[in-house]
């Protein structure tokens, strides 16, 4: 697996951590963060699987702004070659 350069932003790791301790939140919302989670200040890269299921939350209407967020930041340290 090739290094990422890029890593997860403060505000993005502290909405995570907020979110997988939340027992309200969805099991979605507890993937993505636990993904964003792992790229904070790490050179970890997001998976194909991970990759996926982010692409699926951007493309739908019945995710809110947070699970988003999370999706993005994902899909943004992804491997561009995929």
């Amino acid at each position: 697996m090739a290094n990422n350069k890029k890593q997860t932003s403060k505000q993005i790791a502290s909405m995570a951590s907020d979110i997988l301790k939340d027992q309200n939140a969805s099991q979605i919302q507890k993937s993505l963060a636990g993904s964003a989670l792992s790229q904070s200040k790490s050179k970890h890269q997001t998976g194909a699987e991970m990759e996926d299921v982010a692409s699926k939350v951007l493309q739908s209407s019945k995710y809110n702004d947070t699970t988003k967020s999370l999706a993005g930041s994902i899909l943004s340290q992804s491997n561009k070659k995929r």
